[in-house]
Protein backbone atom coordinates (compact mmCIF):
# COMPACT_ATOMS: atom_id res chain seq x y z
CA UNK A 1 0.00 0.00 0.00
CA UNK A 2 1.12 3.60 -0.11
CA UNK A 3 2.77 5.39 2.32
CA UNK A 4 2.05 9.19 2.88
CA UNK A 5 5.91 9.18 4.03
CA UNK A 6 7.59 9.16 1.00
CA UNK A 7 6.16 12.18 0.01
CA UNK A 8 8.41 14.42 2.27
CA UNK A 9 5.78 15.49 4.81
CA UNK A 10 6.58 17.26 7.24
CA UNK A 11 7.20 15.82 10.79
CA UNK A 12 4.10 16.21 13.08
CA UNK A 13 5.27 17.78 16.06
CA UNK A 14 2.15 17.99 17.85
CA UNK A 15 2.07 15.86 21.21
CA UNK A 16 -1.20 16.92 22.98
CA UNK A 17 -2.55 13.10 23.08
CA UNK A 18 -0.82 11.67 25.38
CA UNK A 19 2.80 12.70 23.89
CA UNK A 20 1.42 11.69 20.71
CA UNK A 21 -0.46 13.63 17.52
CA UNK A 22 -3.89 14.40 18.33
CA UNK A 23 -4.38 12.94 14.77
CA UNK A 24 -4.04 9.45 16.51
CA UNK A 25 -6.96 10.76 18.44
CA UNK A 26 -9.16 11.27 15.51
CA UNK A 27 -7.86 7.38 14.23
CA UNK A 28 -9.20 6.44 17.95
CA UNK A 29 -12.36 7.29 18.28
CA UNK A 30 -13.43 7.00 14.60
CA UNK A 31 -12.75 3.05 14.63
CA UNK A 32 -13.79 2.60 18.12
CA UNK A 33 -16.84 3.76 17.33
CA UNK A 34 -16.84 1.72 13.86
CA UNK A 35 -15.85 -1.27 16.31
CA UNK A 36 -18.86 -0.58 18.29
CA UNK A 37 -21.25 -0.40 15.14
CA UNK A 38 -19.74 -3.91 14.05
CA UNK A 39 -19.34 -5.74 16.51
CA UNK A 40 -22.59 -4.23 18.09
CA UNK A 41 -24.72 -5.46 14.75
CA UNK A 42 -22.29 -8.91 15.10
CA UNK A 43 -23.80 -9.63 18.21
CA UNK A 44 -27.39 -9.77 17.51
CA UNK A 45 -27.02 -11.23 13.89
CA UNK A 46 -27.64 -15.05 14.68
CA UNK A 47 -30.31 -14.02 16.87
CA UNK A 48 -32.16 -11.85 14.32
CA UNK A 49 -32.00 -14.68 11.82
CA UNK A 50 -33.20 -16.91 14.12
CA UNK A 51 -35.47 -15.44 16.00
CA UNK A 52 -36.82 -12.54 13.58
CA UNK A 53 -36.34 -13.96 10.28
CA UNK A 54 -37.09 -17.27 11.72
CA UNK A 55 -34.16 -19.07 9.43
CA UNK A 56 -33.19 -22.44 11.24
CA UNK A 57 -30.45 -22.76 13.14
CA UNK A 58 -28.18 -24.70 9.95
CA UNK A 59 -29.21 -21.26 7.53
CA UNK A 60 -28.61 -19.02 9.87
CA UNK A 61 -25.04 -20.41 10.47
CA UNK A 62 -24.52 -20.76 6.67
CA UNK A 63 -25.69 -17.32 5.72
CA UNK A 64 -23.53 -15.87 9.10
CA UNK A 65 -20.07 -17.83 8.08
CA UNK A 66 -20.57 -16.07 4.38
CA UNK A 67 -20.93 -12.85 5.49
CA UNK A 68 -17.99 -12.85 7.61
CA UNK A 69 -15.88 -14.51 5.06
CA UNK A 70 -16.72 -11.81 2.81
CA UNK A 71 -16.01 -9.26 5.13
CA UNK A 72 -12.29 -10.53 4.91
CA UNK A 73 -12.14 -10.95 1.06
CA UNK A 74 -13.32 -6.73 0.43
CA UNK A 75 -10.19 -5.70 2.03
CA UNK A 76 -8.60 -6.89 -0.96
CA UNK A 77 -10.51 -4.17 -2.97
CA UNK A 78 -10.87 -1.54 -0.48
CA UNK A 79 -6.73 -1.65 -0.22
CA UNK A 80 -5.62 -1.77 -3.69
CA UNK A 81 -7.91 1.24 -4.48
CA UNK A 82 -7.03 3.11 -2.14
CA UNK A 83 -3.38 2.40 -2.38
CA UNK A 84 -3.13 2.93 -7.16
CA UNK A 85 -5.37 5.66 -6.41
CA UNK A 86 -7.85 7.06 -3.86
CA UNK A 87 -5.32 7.48 -1.25
CA UNK A 88 -6.16 6.00 2.16
CA UNK A 89 -8.55 9.15 3.67
CA UNK A 90 -11.09 9.15 0.74
CA UNK A 91 -11.10 5.35 0.94
CA UNK A 92 -12.15 5.54 4.94
CA UNK A 93 -14.34 7.84 4.33
CA UNK A 94 -16.13 6.51 1.49
CA UNK A 95 -16.37 3.05 3.36
CA UNK A 96 -17.61 4.88 6.64
CA UNK A 97 -20.66 5.90 4.20
CA UNK A 98 -21.26 2.41 3.25
CA UNK A 99 -21.48 1.43 6.64
CA UNK A 100 -23.71 3.94 7.95
CA UNK A 101 -26.14 2.78 5.35
CA UNK A 102 -25.76 -0.71 5.86
CA UNK A 103 -26.39 -0.49 9.75
CA UNK A 104 -29.17 1.87 9.12
CA UNK A 105 -30.69 -0.72 6.71
CA UNK A 106 -30.12 -3.03 9.29
CA UNK A 107 -32.83 -0.69 11.49
CA UNK A 108 -35.41 -1.73 9.12
CA UNK A 109 -37.17 -4.90 10.37
CA UNK A 110 -39.74 -5.86 8.30
CA UNK A 111 -42.52 -8.29 10.04
CA UNK A 112 -39.95 -11.55 9.74
CA UNK A 113 -42.84 -12.90 8.15
CA UNK A 114 -41.02 -14.99 5.39
CA UNK A 115 -37.96 -15.08 3.19
CA UNK A 116 -39.28 -13.67 0.41
CA UNK A 117 -40.13 -9.88 -0.42
CA UNK A 118 -38.56 -6.26 0.03
CA UNK A 119 -37.82 -6.57 3.61
CA UNK A 120 -35.97 -9.46 3.61
CA UNK A 121 -34.13 -7.79 0.32
CA UNK A 122 -33.41 -5.14 2.24
CA UNK A 123 -31.53 -7.31 4.81
CA UNK A 124 -29.38 -8.57 2.36
CA UNK A 125 -28.39 -5.33 1.01
CA UNK A 126 -27.49 -4.00 4.43
CA UNK A 127 -25.08 -6.83 5.07
CA UNK A 128 -23.77 -6.02 1.65
CA UNK A 129 -23.21 -2.58 2.33
CA UNK A 130 -21.36 -3.24 5.50
CA UNK A 131 -19.58 -6.19 3.83
CA UNK A 132 -18.18 -3.62 1.29
CA UNK A 133 -17.90 -0.26 3.22
CA UNK A 134 -15.64 -2.55 6.28
CA UNK A 135 -13.32 -3.79 2.98
CA UNK A 136 -12.61 -0.08 2.41
CA UNK A 137 -12.55 1.43 6.08
CA UNK A 138 -10.58 -1.75 8.08
CA UNK A 139 -8.08 -1.65 4.91
CA UNK A 140 -6.63 1.40 5.39
CA UNK A 141 -7.31 3.34 8.60
CA UNK A 142 -4.62 1.37 10.31
CA UNK A 143 -2.62 2.90 7.70
CA UNK A 144 -2.83 6.08 8.49
CA UNK A 145 -1.80 4.96 12.31
CA UNK A 146 1.55 4.60 11.21
CA UNK A 147 1.88 7.57 8.52
CA UNK A 148 1.46 10.06 11.30
CA UNK A 149 5.06 9.33 12.63
CA UNK A 150 8.62 9.08 10.46
CA UNK A 151 9.77 5.20 10.26
CA UNK A 152 12.24 5.69 12.90
CA UNK A 153 9.90 7.45 15.71
CA UNK A 154 9.60 5.21 19.29
CA UNK A 155 6.21 6.31 19.46
CA UNK A 156 4.92 4.03 16.91
CA UNK A 157 4.68 1.26 19.22
CA UNK A 158 3.21 2.68 21.28
CA UNK A 159 0.61 4.54 18.98
CA UNK A 160 -0.66 1.08 17.61
CA UNK A 161 -1.15 0.11 21.54
CA UNK A 162 -3.18 3.27 22.02
CA UNK A 163 -5.16 2.53 18.90
CA UNK A 164 -5.55 -1.17 19.72
CA UNK A 165 -7.11 -0.27 22.67
CA UNK A 166 -9.73 1.80 21.16
CA UNK A 167 -10.99 -0.88 18.74
CA UNK A 168 -11.31 -3.37 21.32
CA UNK A 169 -13.05 -0.34 23.87
CA UNK A 170 -15.50 -0.17 21.00
CA UNK A 171 -16.02 -4.17 20.50
CA UNK A 172 -16.88 -4.39 23.90
CA UNK A 173 -19.00 -1.48 24.55
CA UNK A 174 -20.83 -2.24 20.87
CA UNK A 175 -21.84 -5.88 21.87
CA UNK A 176 -23.26 -5.00 25.34
CA UNK A 177 -25.08 -1.78 24.41
CA UNK A 178 -26.43 -3.01 21.28
CA UNK A 179 -26.69 -6.56 22.49
CA UNK A 180 -29.08 -5.26 25.13
CA UNK A 181 -31.01 -2.58 23.10
CA UNK A 182 -31.78 -5.50 20.51
CA UNK A 183 -32.69 -8.24 23.40
CA UNK A 184 -34.11 -5.88 25.45
CA UNK A 185 -36.55 -3.12 23.44
CA UNK A 186 -36.53 -4.99 20.08
CA UNK A 187 -33.83 -5.55 16.85
CA UNK A 188 -34.38 -1.92 15.84
CA UNK A 189 -33.06 -0.68 18.67
CA UNK A 190 -30.24 -2.67 18.77
CA UNK A 191 -29.22 -1.75 14.92
CA UNK A 192 -30.13 1.45 15.18
CA UNK A 193 -27.26 2.11 17.86
CA UNK A 194 -24.82 0.68 15.99
CA UNK A 195 -25.92 2.47 12.59
CA UNK A 196 -25.80 6.02 15.39
CA UNK A 197 -22.25 4.14 16.46
CA UNK A 198 -21.24 4.21 12.77
CA UNK A 199 -22.19 7.74 12.26
CA UNK A 200 -20.16 9.77 14.85
CA UNK A 201 -17.30 7.45 13.44
CA UNK A 202 -17.70 9.32 10.04
CA UNK A 203 -18.36 13.04 11.53
CA UNK A 204 -15.39 12.29 13.84
CA UNK A 205 -13.28 11.55 10.86
CA UNK A 206 -14.34 13.90 8.35
CA UNK A 207 -13.87 16.67 10.80
CA UNK A 208 -10.91 15.32 12.18
CA UNK A 209 -9.24 15.94 8.58
CA UNK A 210 -7.00 18.86 9.39
CA UNK A 211 -5.03 16.95 12.57
CA UNK A 212 -4.08 14.00 10.11
CA UNK A 213 -1.88 16.73 8.49
CA UNK A 214 -2.18 15.19 5.01
CA UNK A 215 -1.76 11.49 6.01
CA UNK A 216 -3.68 9.02 3.66
CA UNK A 217 -3.99 11.26 0.61
CA UNK A 218 -3.64 10.28 -2.66
CA UNK A 219 -0.26 9.67 -4.18
CA UNK A 220 -1.17 9.57 -8.09
CA UNK A 221 -1.06 12.47 -10.04
CA UNK A 222 -3.94 11.39 -12.34
CA UNK A 223 -6.84 10.71 -10.03
CA UNK A 224 -8.86 13.21 -11.84
CA UNK A 225 -12.83 14.04 -10.30
CA UNK A 226 -14.29 11.25 -13.32
CA UNK A 227 -12.10 8.73 -12.27
CA UNK A 228 -12.67 9.09 -8.69
CA UNK A 229 -16.17 8.85 -9.13
CA UNK A 230 -16.16 5.80 -11.16
CA UNK A 231 -13.95 4.02 -8.51
CA UNK A 232 -16.55 5.07 -6.18
CA UNK A 233 -19.32 3.25 -8.50
CA UNK A 234 -16.72 0.55 -8.32
CA UNK A 235 -17.37 -0.14 -4.83
CA UNK A 236 -21.07 0.05 -5.22
CA UNK A 237 -21.22 -2.66 -7.71
CA UNK A 238 -19.09 -4.47 -5.73
CA UNK A 239 -22.64 -3.70 -3.08
CA UNK A 240 -24.47 -5.49 -5.60
CA UNK A 241 -22.18 -8.40 -5.94
CA UNK A 242 -22.04 -9.08 -2.41
CA UNK A 243 -26.15 -8.75 -2.49
CA UNK A 244 -26.23 -11.45 -4.88
CA UNK A 245 -23.27 -13.68 -2.80
CA UNK A 246 -24.74 -13.65 0.64
CA UNK A 247 -27.86 -15.05 -0.81
CA UNK A 248 -26.23 -17.79 -2.61
CA UNK A 249 -24.05 -19.32 -0.07
CA UNK A 250 -22.79 -22.06 -2.11
CA UNK A 251 -21.30 -20.12 -4.48
CA UNK A 252 -19.25 -18.51 -1.84
CA UNK A 253 -17.88 -21.81 -0.68
CA UNK A 254 -16.86 -22.44 -4.22
CA UNK A 255 -15.40 -19.25 -4.85
CA UNK A 256 -13.25 -19.70 -2.13
CA UNK A 257 -12.28 -23.18 -2.80
CA UNK A 258 -11.35 -22.27 -5.79
CA UNK A 259 -10.02 -18.80 -5.52
CA UNK A 260 -8.03 -20.75 -2.51
CA UNK A 261 -6.59 -23.63 -4.34
CA UNK A 262 -5.56 -20.94 -7.23
CA UNK A 263 -3.38 -18.89 -4.40
CA UNK A 264 -1.61 -21.72 -3.47
CA UNK A 265 -0.23 -23.39 -6.38
CA UNK A 266 0.54 -19.75 -7.61
CA UNK A 267 2.54 -19.27 -4.11
CA UNK A 268 3.95 -23.00 -4.49
CA UNK A 269 5.04 -23.03 -8.29
CA UNK A 270 6.98 -19.78 -7.52
CA UNK A 271 8.37 -20.75 -4.25
CA UNK A 272 9.91 -23.83 -6.13
CA UNK A 273 10.33 -22.40 -9.73
CA UNK A 274 11.57 -18.87 -8.87
CA UNK A 275 12.78 -18.42 -4.94
CA UNK A 276 16.14 -19.23 -3.67
CA UNK A 277 16.06 -22.32 -1.36
CA UNK A 278 16.44 -20.27 2.01
CA UNK A 279 13.58 -17.75 0.15
CA UNK A 280 11.49 -21.13 -0.45
CA UNK A 281 11.55 -22.90 2.68
CA UNK A 282 10.37 -19.47 4.52
CA UNK A 283 7.66 -20.05 2.07
CA UNK A 284 7.13 -23.16 3.01
CA UNK A 285 7.05 -22.51 6.55
CA UNK A 286 4.42 -19.84 6.14
CA UNK A 287 2.07 -22.23 4.26
CA UNK A 288 2.23 -24.42 7.62
CA UNK A 289 0.93 -21.32 9.61
CA UNK A 290 -1.51 -20.65 6.93
CA UNK A 291 -2.90 -23.89 6.48
CA UNK A 292 -2.81 -24.28 10.59
CA UNK A 293 -4.87 -20.94 10.94
CA UNK A 294 -7.89 -21.65 8.55
CA UNK A 295 -8.40 -24.89 11.39
CA UNK A 296 -8.36 -21.87 14.22
CA UNK A 297 -10.94 -19.50 12.78
CA UNK A 298 -13.23 -21.98 11.40
CA UNK A 299 -13.54 -23.73 15.06
CA UNK A 300 -12.86 -20.09 17.55
CA UNK A 301 -15.62 -18.26 15.20
CA UNK A 302 -18.00 -20.22 17.12
CA UNK A 303 -18.26 -17.08 19.19
CA UNK A 304 -20.97 -15.52 16.50
CA UNK A 305 -22.52 -18.50 16.10
CA UNK A 306 -23.21 -21.78 17.59
CA UNK A 307 -21.67 -20.58 21.22
CA UNK A 308 -23.74 -17.41 21.26
CA UNK A 309 -27.05 -20.07 20.26
CA UNK A 310 -26.05 -22.31 23.00
CA UNK A 311 -25.55 -19.36 25.41
CA UNK A 312 -28.89 -17.87 24.59
CA UNK A 313 -30.59 -21.44 24.80
CA UNK A 314 -29.15 -23.22 27.47
CA UNK A 315 -26.70 -21.19 29.69
CA UNK A 316 -28.21 -20.09 33.20
CA UNK A 317 -27.04 -16.09 32.34
CA UNK A 318 -28.59 -14.65 35.74
CA UNK A 319 -26.00 -12.58 37.50
CA UNK A 320 -26.15 -10.69 40.56
CA UNK A 321 -29.65 -10.86 40.22
CA UNK A 322 -29.74 -9.68 36.80
CA UNK A 323 -30.77 -11.83 33.39
CA UNK A 324 -28.05 -10.70 31.06
CA UNK A 325 -28.50 -10.60 27.35
CA UNK A 326 -26.83 -13.27 25.31
CA UNK A 327 -25.74 -11.19 23.19
CA UNK A 328 -23.58 -9.42 25.31
CA UNK A 329 -21.58 -12.12 26.29
CA UNK A 330 -19.84 -11.52 22.86
CA UNK A 331 -17.97 -8.54 24.67
CA UNK A 332 -16.00 -10.60 26.88
CA UNK A 333 -13.19 -11.43 24.32
CA UNK A 334 -12.90 -7.96 23.77
CA UNK A 335 -12.09 -7.38 27.74
CA UNK A 336 -10.12 -10.37 27.85
CA UNK A 337 -7.89 -8.73 24.77
CA UNK A 338 -7.14 -5.65 26.38
CA UNK A 339 -6.35 -7.30 29.37
CA UNK A 340 -4.27 -10.10 28.93
CA UNK A 341 -2.21 -9.02 25.63
CA UNK A 342 -0.28 -7.14 27.50
CA UNK A 343 0.46 -9.65 30.00
CA UNK A 344 1.13 -11.98 26.91
CA UNK A 345 3.41 -9.24 25.10
CA UNK A 346 6.30 -9.35 28.25
CA UNK A 347 5.86 -13.07 28.96
CA UNK A 348 7.41 -13.34 25.66
CA UNK A 349 9.53 -11.22 25.82
CA UNK A 350 10.50 -12.44 29.05
CA UNK A 351 10.98 -15.17 27.99
CA UNK A 352 12.91 -14.00 24.84
CA UNK A 353 15.45 -12.25 26.69
CA UNK A 354 16.55 -15.47 28.40
CA UNK A 355 16.16 -17.43 25.40
CA UNK A 356 13.33 -19.71 26.26
CA UNK A 357 10.74 -18.34 23.93
CA UNK A 358 8.80 -20.73 21.98
CA UNK A 359 8.88 -20.82 18.25
CA UNK A 360 6.15 -19.39 16.08
CA UNK A 361 5.02 -23.11 15.25
CA UNK A 362 4.67 -24.14 18.87
CA UNK A 363 3.16 -21.07 19.74
CA UNK A 364 0.82 -22.19 17.28
CA UNK A 365 0.60 -25.44 18.87
CA UNK A 366 -0.46 -24.06 22.08
CA UNK A 367 -2.87 -21.65 20.74
CA UNK A 368 -4.36 -24.18 19.14
CA UNK A 369 -4.20 -26.85 22.11
CA UNK A 370 -5.90 -24.44 23.81
CA UNK A 371 -8.99 -23.30 21.77
CA UNK A 372 -9.63 -26.96 21.78
CA UNK A 373 -9.46 -27.22 25.66
CA UNK A 374 -11.96 -24.37 25.23
CA UNK A 375 -14.70 -26.77 23.92
CA UNK A 376 -13.80 -29.41 26.66
CA UNK A 377 -14.01 -27.18 29.08
CA UNK A 378 -17.88 -26.33 28.02
CA UNK A 379 -18.76 -29.84 27.23
CA UNK A 380 -17.83 -30.43 30.41
CA UNK A 381 -20.09 -27.86 32.28
CA UNK A 382 -22.25 -29.64 29.54
CA UNK A 383 -22.57 -32.64 31.01
CA UNK A 384 -22.22 -31.59 35.25
CA UNK A 385 -26.12 -30.52 34.46
CA UNK A 386 -28.76 -33.48 33.75
CA UNK A 387 -32.07 -33.67 31.37
CA UNK A 388 -31.59 -30.30 29.48
CA UNK A 389 -30.68 -28.15 32.61
CA UNK A 390 -29.29 -24.49 32.21
CA UNK A 391 -25.34 -24.85 32.13
CA UNK A 392 -23.63 -22.72 35.05
CA UNK A 393 -22.61 -19.19 33.18
CA UNK A 394 -19.03 -20.03 34.83
CA UNK A 395 -18.69 -22.05 31.98
CA UNK A 396 -19.25 -19.70 28.84
CA UNK A 397 -16.62 -17.33 30.67
CA UNK A 398 -13.70 -20.28 30.83
CA UNK A 399 -14.25 -21.38 27.12
CA UNK A 400 -13.79 -17.50 26.08
CA UNK A 401 -10.61 -17.50 28.15
CA UNK A 402 -8.92 -20.28 26.57
CA UNK A 403 -9.93 -19.25 23.37
CA UNK A 404 -8.75 -15.48 23.80
CA UNK A 405 -5.27 -17.06 25.48
CA UNK A 406 -4.80 -19.30 22.41
CA UNK A 407 -5.92 -16.75 20.21
CA UNK A 408 -3.21 -14.52 21.69
CA UNK A 409 -0.38 -17.27 21.32
CA UNK A 410 -1.74 -17.84 17.48
CA UNK A 411 -3.09 -14.66 15.66
CA UNK A 412 -0.37 -12.15 16.18
CA UNK A 413 2.59 -14.63 16.06
CA UNK A 414 1.25 -15.51 12.66
CA UNK A 415 0.51 -11.98 11.12
CA UNK A 416 4.48 -11.25 12.18
CA UNK A 417 5.37 -14.42 10.55
CA UNK A 418 4.04 -13.48 7.42
CA UNK A 419 5.86 -9.97 7.53
CA UNK A 420 9.43 -11.56 8.39
CA UNK A 421 9.36 -14.26 6.36
CA UNK A 422 7.66 -13.47 2.73
CA UNK A 423 10.35 -12.11 0.38
CA UNK A 424 9.93 -8.81 -0.82
CA UNK A 425 7.95 -9.86 -4.43
CA UNK A 426 6.02 -12.32 -2.76
CA UNK A 427 4.81 -9.92 0.25
CA UNK A 428 1.59 -8.75 -0.78
CA UNK A 429 0.65 -11.82 -1.94
CA UNK A 430 1.54 -13.98 1.27
CA UNK A 431 -0.17 -11.83 3.29
CA UNK A 432 -3.25 -11.71 1.19
CA UNK A 433 -2.80 -15.51 1.53
CA UNK A 434 -2.90 -15.32 5.09
CA UNK A 435 -6.10 -13.35 5.23
CA UNK A 436 -7.81 -15.58 2.32
CA UNK A 437 -7.27 -18.24 4.80
CA UNK A 438 -9.11 -16.33 7.63
CA UNK A 439 -11.90 -15.86 5.30
CA UNK A 440 -12.12 -19.63 4.55
CA UNK A 441 -11.95 -20.42 8.05
CA UNK A 442 -15.16 -17.96 8.58
CA UNK A 443 -16.74 -19.79 6.33
CA UNK A 444 -16.07 -23.17 7.32
CA UNK A 445 -16.97 -22.26 10.74
CA UNK A 446 -20.83 -22.05 9.80
CA UNK A 447 -20.87 -25.19 8.48
CA UNK A 448 -19.63 -25.99 11.52
CA UNK A 449 -22.37 -24.07 13.54
CA UNK A 450 -24.93 -25.85 11.20
CA UNK A 451 -23.94 -29.36 12.51
CA UNK A 452 -24.20 -28.41 16.27
CA UNK A 453 -27.50 -26.65 15.72
CA UNK A 454 -31.16 -27.72 16.69
CA UNK A 455 -34.11 -28.16 13.60
CA UNK A 456 -36.53 -28.78 16.84
CA UNK A 457 -36.99 -24.56 17.28
CA UNK A 458 -40.60 -23.56 18.22
CA UNK A 459 -42.96 -20.95 16.56
CA UNK A 460 -40.76 -18.33 18.08
CA UNK A 461 -36.96 -19.81 17.51
CA UNK A 462 -36.26 -21.01 20.67
CA UNK A 463 -35.71 -23.90 22.59
CA UNK A 464 -37.08 -24.51 26.46
CA UNK A 465 -34.68 -25.74 28.84
CA UNK A 466 -35.55 -28.88 30.33
CA UNK A 467 -37.85 -30.39 26.89
CA UNK A 468 -36.68 -32.94 25.19
CA UNK A 469 -35.72 -30.78 22.25
CA UNK A 470 -33.01 -29.38 24.92
CA UNK A 471 -31.81 -32.46 25.47
CA UNK A 472 -31.61 -33.96 22.03
CA UNK A 473 -30.06 -30.43 21.33
CA UNK A 474 -27.48 -30.01 23.95
CA UNK A 475 -26.52 -33.41 23.03
CA UNK A 476 -25.48 -32.50 19.52
CA UNK A 477 -23.70 -29.76 20.63
CA UNK A 478 -21.26 -31.92 22.93
CA UNK A 479 -21.04 -34.14 20.29
CA UNK A 480 -19.87 -31.56 17.62
CA UNK A 481 -17.83 -29.84 20.26
CA UNK A 482 -15.94 -33.08 21.88
CA UNK A 483 -14.64 -34.09 18.27
CA UNK A 484 -13.59 -30.09 17.19
CA UNK A 485 -11.86 -30.19 20.57
CA UNK A 486 -10.03 -33.46 20.24
CA UNK A 487 -9.10 -32.50 16.77
CA UNK A 488 -7.89 -28.89 17.88
CA UNK A 489 -5.88 -30.41 20.29
CA UNK A 490 -4.35 -33.37 18.62
CA UNK A 491 -3.63 -30.95 15.82
CA UNK A 492 -1.83 -28.30 18.21
CA UNK A 493 0.35 -31.66 19.55
CA UNK A 494 1.34 -32.29 16.44
CA UNK A 495 2.12 -28.32 15.20
CA UNK A 496 4.26 -28.99 18.68
CA UNK A 497 5.67 -31.78 17.44
CA UNK A 498 6.58 -30.16 14.02
CA UNK A 499 7.30 -26.80 15.65
CA UNK A 500 11.69 -27.27 15.21
CA UNK A 501 10.86 -28.28 11.47
CA UNK A 502 9.00 -25.21 10.69
CA UNK A 503 11.51 -23.39 12.86
CA UNK A 504 14.34 -24.62 10.53
CA UNK A 505 12.14 -23.86 7.68
CA UNK A 506 12.29 -20.46 8.68
CA UNK A 507 16.00 -19.62 8.79
CA UNK A 508 15.86 -17.20 10.97
CA UNK A 509 20.12 -16.97 11.91
CA UNK A 510 20.16 -15.51 8.08
CA UNK A 511 17.67 -13.37 8.39
CA UNK A 512 18.49 -9.37 7.80
CA UNK A 513 16.88 -6.52 7.60
CA UNK A 514 16.76 -6.59 3.63
CA UNK A 515 14.71 -10.03 4.13
CA UNK A 516 12.30 -7.96 6.12
CA UNK A 517 10.06 -7.34 3.14
CA UNK A 518 7.13 -5.73 5.43
CA UNK A 519 9.93 -4.31 8.03
CA UNK A 520 8.70 -1.14 9.34
CA UNK A 521 5.16 -1.22 7.36
CA UNK A 522 3.54 -2.97 10.33
CA UNK A 523 0.21 -0.92 9.99
CA UNK A 524 -0.05 -2.57 6.48
CA UNK A 525 -1.58 -5.85 8.06
CA UNK A 526 -5.51 -5.93 7.55
CA UNK A 527 -7.19 -6.65 11.00
CA UNK A 528 -10.45 -8.60 12.05
CA UNK A 529 -13.13 -10.58 16.39
CA UNK A 530 -10.55 -11.46 17.98
CA UNK A 531 -6.82 -11.57 18.30
CA UNK A 532 -4.37 -8.75 17.09
CA UNK A 533 -2.59 -8.11 13.41
CA UNK A 534 0.95 -6.46 13.60
CA UNK A 535 -0.98 -3.19 13.48
CA UNK A 536 -2.83 -3.71 16.86
CA UNK A 537 -5.92 -4.58 14.69
CA UNK A 538 -8.16 -6.82 16.23
CA UNK A 539 -8.84 -9.54 13.88
CA UNK A 540 -12.34 -10.74 13.73
CA UNK A 541 -14.66 -10.35 11.42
Amino acid sequence: MSDANSIELPEITDKRFFGHPMGLAVLFFAEMWERFSYYGMRALLMFYLVKHWLFSDGESAVLYGAYTSLVYITPVLGGYLADKFLGQRKAVVFGAVLLTLGHGLMAFEGDGSGHEGLAVQIFYLALAFIIVGSGFLKANISVIVGQLYPRTDIRRDGAYTIFYMGINLGAALGSIACGYLGETYGWGYGFGAAGIGMLLGLVVFVLGKPLLHGRGESNNPNLTFPLEMFLYIVGVAAVVICWLLVQNQAIVGVLLGIGGLVLVLYVMFTAVVKLTPVERDRIFACMFLIFGSILFWALFEQAGSSISLLTDRMVDRNIFGFEVAASMFQSINAIYIVLLAPVFAFIWTFLGTRGLEPSAGAKFGLGMIQLGAGFLVLVFGANSVENGALIPVLFIFLIYLLHTTGELCLSPVGLSAMNRLAPANLASIIMGTWFFASATGNFAAGLIARASGSESLNAEGEIVAGTPEAVAYIENVNSVYTTIGWVAVGVGVLLILLAPLIKKLMHLDSLGDADHSLAGQSELAEPQAGGMDTSGERIDS
